[in-house]
C-alpha cells in the first residue's frame, strides 16, 4: 500500500456501516467486515491492489491479539470441560446459603468468568442452580438472570477472556493492566446487579416444576473435582498475570522486567490445573473444546482487522476529533460511546470491543486520553447493551433459564442499567479524574 494513500472519511464510514447493516441482518460477521473493508477502501479511493494490501495490513495488524486469544482458549477449555467451574459456582451459592442467594447467585456467576469462562457459557453453568435456589426460595426468573448476567457481566470486564484481551492488545497494554483498572467498575457493577435483582424477586414468572422437566443446558452428572483442585488454574493465572503489575508498584525490577506474557500464562495455569486435578490425561480433549469455542472469536478478529485498517488508512479518525472539537464535547467520551456502539450493532462483548479499538483507537489516543484509560472505557461500555436479540448472548441465556422471548426482552433494560453502572464509574476514574 502507497504510504500516501488517504481513504476518504465518508468512504470508510460507509464501509463501516455496511459492515454493521450485514450483520444485523444475520450476514456471517467475518464476511460483512471484510465485505465493508473493501467497500470502504474502493470507494474511498484505493485501487485494486491497494485494497488487497489494506486488508492484509489489518490483518496481520490484529495476530498478537489472536494468539492471545488461542491461549486463552486453553484456560477456558480446562475450566469448563473438567467441571472446576462448577465446583466453584456450588461451592459459592452452598457457602452464603440461602439468606444470601442472589448475592451468591450473581458473585458464582461474577467468579467463573472473572477466571476465563466465557460468559454465555458461566451462565449455563450456573442457571440449573439457580432455578433450584428460585423454586426453594420464591424467587422470580426474571430476578436471577438479572443476577446471573449482571454478575457474568462484572466479571466479564476483568477476565482473560478475548474481550478483555482485545481491549489491552488495541491500545498496546498487558492484559493484568485491563483487568485491575475494571475492578472497581466491576464491584459496583456487581453491587448494582444485586440491588435491582433483589427489587425484582417477586416480579416476572415463578419457578415451576415444568423448569425441572424441561431439558437442561448443563453438563451430564460427572465426578467434578474438590475445590482446593478446581481453584488450582485459575489462582495460578491470576498469580503471575498479577507479578509484573506487582514488581512496577513495589519497584523490584526482577518482577518488573519478567514480562511474563498472557500467552504463555494462560496455556501454563491450564496446564497445571489439569494436572492438579488429577485429569492430565484429559488435556488434549480439554484443549481441542478451547480451542473450538475460540474459532469464531479468532476469524472475527481478521474481519475485524481489514474493516480497522480501512479506517485507520482514512481521514476519519482526524475528522471525528473535529467534530467533536467543535461541538465542545469531551473527547473522553468518545471512548465509552465507541464500546457501547460497536458492541450494541454485534450483539456481542468481543466483536464490539475489537471494532471499538480497531476503528476508534487512534481517535480516542487524539484527545490526549492514555491507552489505559482508553481501554478502560471501551472496555466497560461495551458491557452496556451488548445483551441484544440479534446476538448468541440473548436466546442462550432465555433458553438456559427457560423463558419465552418476551421475559427475556424485559432484562434488557436492567442489564443496561448494570452496564452503565461500569462504564459510568471507569469514565469518571480514568476519564475525569485521570487516576
Amino acid at each position: 500500500m502507497s504510504s500516501t494513500l488517504t481513504i476518504s472519511w465518508w468512504a470508510a464510514l460507509i464501509g463501516l456501516a455496511i459492515a454493521i447493516i450485514l450483520i444485523l441482518k444475520k450476514v456471517n460477521p467475518v464476511y460483512s467486515l471484510i465485505l465493508g473493508a473493501i467497500v470502504g477502501a474502493l470507494l474511498g479511493g484505493a485501487n485494486l491492489v491497494q485494497t488487497i494490501n489494506i486488508l492484509i495490513q489489518g490483518s496481520q495488524s490484529v495476530m498478537g491479539t489472536v494468539l492471545r486469544v488461542l491461549a486463552a482458549g486453553m484456560l477456558a477449555g480446562v475450566m469448563m470441560e473438567s467441571g472446576a467451574a462448577d465446583t466453584i459456582a456450588r461451592a459459592i451459592v452452598t457457602k452464603l446459603g440461602d439468606h444470601f442467594a442472589l448475592f451468591a447467585l450473581a458473585l458464582a456467576t461474577m467468579v467463573i468468568t472473572a477466571v476465563g469462562v466465557f460468559i454465555p457459557v458461566a451462565i449455563l453453568i450456573v442457571a440449573p442452580i439457580a432455578l433450584e435456589v428460585g423454586q426453594r426460595m420464591n424467587i422470580s426468573k426474571l430476578s436471577l438472570l438479572i443476577a446471573l448476567s449482571g454478575g457474568g457481566k462484572a466479571g466479564n470486564i476483568i477476565s482473560p477472556n478475548p474481550n478483555t484481551i482485545a481491549a489491552a492488545k488495541g491500545f498496546n497494554l498487558q492484559l493484568s493492566q485491563v483487568m485491575i483498572a475494571d475492578l472497581i467498575p466491576a464491584i459496583l457493577a456487581l453491587a448494582m446487579t444485586i440491588f435491582i435483582a433483589n427489587l425484582l424477586k417477586k416480579k416476572g414468572t415463578m419457578i415451576t416444576e415444568r423448569d425441572f422437566e424441561l431439558p437442561s443446558s448443563s453438563k451430564s452428572l460427572q465426578k467434578l473435582p474438590t475445590l482446593k483442585t478446581a481453584l488450582v488454574t485459575p489462582l495460578v493465572a491470576v498469580i503471575l498475570l498479577l507479578l509484573n503489575p506487582i514488581g512496577s508498584l513495589l519497584h523490584i525490577n526482577f518482577l518488573t522486567n519478567l514480562n511474563l506474557d498472557a500467552l504463555y500464562i494462560l496455556p501454563f495455569a491450564a496446564i497445571v490445573g489439569t494436572i492438579a486435578m488429577k485429569q492430565g490425561n484429559k488435556i488434549r480433549e480439554y484443549a481441542a473444546a478451547g480451542i473450538n469455542r475460540m474459532t469464531d472469536v479468532v476469524l472475527i478478529l481478521i474481519g475485524a482487522g481489514t474493516i480497522g485498517a480501512t479506517i485507520t488508512s482514512s481521514n476519519l479518525p482526524e475528522q471525528i476529533i473535529n467534530l467533536i472539537k467543535i461541538s465542545h464535547i469531551s473527547g473522553v467520551l468518545l471512548a465509552p460511546l465507541s464500546g457501547i456502539l460497536m458492541a450494541a450493532a454485534s450483539a456481542s462483548t468481543s466483536t464490539g470491543v475489537i471494532l471499538a479499538t480497531g476503528s476508534f483507537s487512534k481517535a480516542i489516543l487524539g484527545f490526549g486520553v492514555t491507552p489505559l484509560a482508553a481501554a478502560a472505557m471501551v472496555h466497560t461500555g461495551a458491557i452496556v447493551i451488548d445483551q441484544l436479540p440479534h446476538g448468541n448472548y440473548f436466546h442462550v441465556t432465555a433458553n438456559a433459564m427457560h423463558m419465552d422471548i418476551k421475559e427475556r426482552s424485559r432484562c434488557i433494560l436492567y442489564e443496561s442499567i448494570i452496564g452503565i453502572t461500569a462504564m459510568v464509574t471507569a469514565t469518571i476514574i480514568f476519564g475525569f479524574l485521570k487516576f
